[in-house]
C-alpha cells in the first residue's frame, strides 16, 4: 500500500523507526508539537490544512499520528482519500499501547506528568506555536521576575502561585521508556525534573503495538476510525472516543 502518515513530532522517533521497517510505502509528514496547546479549532484548521494538501497524490489512507487532543480533530474531514485515526484521547494511550493500559495506569498512579524523549527532545513550550498558545496568552509561561517587573511584588507572587508554578495537583514523574532512546539523557532530564518540582520518579516501559498497528494495520473499529471520504470526525464521550458524523 501507498500510504500517507501526518503525526505530530513527538512521535517522531518512534514513528522513524516504525517507517523504516514497514512493508508499505509510506510518506512522512510531521507536524509542530504543541496544536493542542493554541486552541481546538486553530489546530484542527492546522491538521485539515496537513490533510487537504494531500490531494495532488493518491494514497491508500492517510494515517493520524494523534489522539484527539483537546477536541482538536472534531470536524476533521477526509477529502479524497480514507482517514485512519486511533481512538484516543490524547498521545499517551500510544505511548502505552493502548488506551486501557493508559488509563489503568492513570486510575493507579493519579496526580502523574508523564515524560518521553519525545515531550523533552522536541521541547515543552511548543516552539514557534508558544506565542500562540492559550498559556502564553494567559501569561502562565512568565519567570516570578517578569511577573514581578510587571505587576509589582505581591501581585506577582499571587499571580505565580495561580497560575504560573509547576501544577500542584501533580505528584510523579514517569518516564515511558519506547526503546527508540539514543542513550540514557532523556531519562536523567525527567529524572531531574520529578527532583526539581518535589516529585516522585518513575520509569516505565512503553509499548510500540498501537503504533504499529497505525502505520501497518490492521485498522480494527476497536481501536481506529475509519473516516470515508467526504464524512468528519465528532467527540464521543463514551469508550470510542470519536465518530463519524
Amino acid at each position: 500500500m501507498k500510504l500517507k502518515l501526518i503525526s505530530c513530532e513527538i512521535f517522531f522517533r518512534e514513528v522513524c523507526t516504525l517507517a523504516a521497517r514497514s512493508p508499505h510505502r509510506m510518506d512522512v509528514m510531521f507536524l509542530p508539537k504543541g496544536l493542542h496547546d493554541i486552541g481546538a479549532q486553530p489546530m484542527l484548521e492546522r491538521v485539515q490544512a496537513a490533510v487537504d494538501a494531500c490531494g495532488g497524490e493518491t494514497y491508500d489512507a492517510i494515517l493520524l499520528g494523534y489522539g484527539l487532543c483537546n477536541n482538536g480533530l472534531v470536524g476533521l474531514t477526509a477529502r479524497a482519500m480514507p482517514l485512519i485515526v486511533p481512538r484516543a484521547h490524547d498521545c499517551m494511550a500510544l505511548f502505552f499501547g493502548s488506551r486501557r493500559r493508559y488509563q489503568e495506569y492513570f486510575d493507579q498512579h493519579p496526580g502523574t506528568y508523564f515524560f518521553t524523549t519525545g515531550w523533552l527532545e522536541r521541547g515543552e513550550d511548543a516552539g514557534g506555536l508558544r506565542q500562540l498558545s492559550i498559556g502564553h496568552q494567559m501569561g502562565m509561561d512568565k519567570t516570578l521576575g517578569q511577573l514581578v517587573a510587571e505587576y509589582g511584588e505581591d501581585n506577582a507572587k499571587f499571580l505565580y502561585e495561580t497560575l504560573c508554578a509547576p501544577p500542584q495537583n501533580y505528584r510523579q514523574c514517569t518516564f515511558i521508556e519506547m526503546g527508540v532512546e539514543p542513550d540514557g539523557r532523556t531519562e536523567q532530564a525527567a529524572r531531574a525534573r520529578a527532583v526539581e518540582r518535589g516529585w516522585n520518579f518513575e520509569k516505565i516501559p512503553g509499548d510500540l503495538r498501537l503504533l504499529d498497528r497505525l502505520l501497518n494495520g490492521p485498522w480494527n473499529d476497536a481501536d481506529f476510525l475509519t473516516v470515508s471520504p467526504g464524512r468528519r470526525i465528532v467527540a464521543r464521550y463514551d469508550d470510542g472516543v470519536i465518530a463519524l458524523e
